[in-house]
């Protein structure tokens, strides 16, 4: 297999070393696992998956009136976060189509990181710049010397606690989700976020790429000494995926509005900023489609671009965005766009799988929830 990768992680020898299949992602040379899939996804669900997220984009964003900017500039109201929280928000267009959908902490009262998706990261980089004009703060793209690293699943606050000094040990424990805060992990520095894509307990880390690979390590010996592993980008998508979680350029394109992907409490119609609008019009708008959870009752799994019908087969009333046999729960489980008119649980559909029609049915998302 040829890779065309552009970017690369400050950890690939390592990956290199864990004999890890490799795939093309947004430009950069990512593992997509290292041995099963299957495996790495069942780890996170029980104990533990070590994953490296460095394509990630982590763009800082300071100044006195950096809350202001990311307020113009965003759909949601950052600059009503605390001080160590997160929010997570988009950046839409002036159509109101979503250009990313992205993550912020609030590190400081005129201090923030927006973390962007890997494709996404200049195009977010470029609006935010653009959009800072005539406010008091700075744009600073970091991506490129900064490595991220996530620890995730039901052993992971016990794997970090293990790596901290005996003072931070209960600072671990008190850490909320969706907060953050700066910790000593394995003699590094490092930013420390209970932030995760997997739908379990889970930590990020941010360290500048020259200690990446002492981070990595020390997290690796503890994962592995609780029967966690490294887990690839193959596993990452099915458990986002059964979590309900979006997945840009799936479930949101600059074709999407938030409303008609169920985002619509992101937006903060009560400020300017690009896109409102376009936002106001739509949300006085019934969607004509709508994101829904699909469970299939047959063993196919749907996959994103096939066609949805009715459940007589006849009519296309939508198209699945991501689809999967689900690990965890044993059946297909697919996110689709459908006529709102079909919106409702347990509506019988049907999914175009190669050629065939295979009965699903509407169903709450997300599709998993850890107890």
């Amino acid at each position: 297999m040829t890779l065309t990768t552009t970017s690369a992680s400050p950890l690939l020898s390592e990956h290199g070393s864990l004999g890890a299949h490799f795939t093309d992602f947004a430009g950069w040379q990512m593992p997509l696992k290292y041995d099963s899939e299957l495996a790495e996804h069942h780890a996170v669900r029980k104990t533990a998956g070590l994953f490296d997220l460095s394509h990630m984009g982590e763009i800082a964003v300071a100044g006195p009136e950096s809350g202001a900017l990311l307020d113009y500039a965003l759909a949601g109201e950052l600059s009503k976060i605390g001080v160590g929280r997160a929010k997570y928000s988009l950046l839409c267009n002036a159509d109101g189509g979503v250009i990313d959908d992205l993550v912020v902490y609030r590190l400081a009262n005129e201090q923030f990181l927006v973390v962007a998706n890997a494709a996404n990261a200049p195009a977010v980089y470029r609006e935010l710049a653009a959009r800072a004009e005539g406010f008091s703060a700075t744009v600073d793209d970091q991506s490129a010397e900064t490595a991220l690293i996530a620890v995730q699943g039901p052993a992971a606050q016990d794997i970090v606690q293990s790596l901290v000094p005996d003072r931070q040990v209960a600072d671990v424990a008190a850490l909320k989700y969706y907060a953050v805060t700066r910790a000593v992990v394995a003699d590094i520095d490092v930013l420390l976020a209970r932030t995760g894509y997997t739908g379990e307990d889970g930590f990020e880390l941010y360290v500048p790429n020259e200690q990446a690979v002492q981070l990595w390590r020390a997290l690796l010996d503890a994962t592995t000494a609780r029967d966690g592993v490294p887990a690839g980008l193959a596993c990452r998508d099915t458990l986002r995926l059964e979590a309900g979680m979006a997945l840009y350029g799936h479930e949101l394109t600059l074709g999407t509005n938030p409303y008609e992907a169920g985002l619509g409490k992101v937006v903060r119609l009560n400020k300017e900023f690009v896109g409102r609008e376009a936002l106001q019009t739509l949300s006085e708008q019934a969607p004509q489609r709508v994101l829904v959870g699909l469970a299939g009752t047959g063993r196919r799994a749907a996959r994103a671009d096939y066609t949805v019908h009715d459940a007589s087969g006849g009519s296309a009333v939508g198209t699945i965005t991501s689809g999967a046999l689900s690990p965890t729960l044993g059946h297909p489980i697919a996110l689709a766009f459908v006529d709102v008119a079909l919106r409702e649980p347990g509506t019988e559909l049907t999914v175009d799988i190669r050629g065939k029609k295979e009965p699903f049915v509407v169903t709450p998302s997300p599709f998993y929830r850890r107890s």
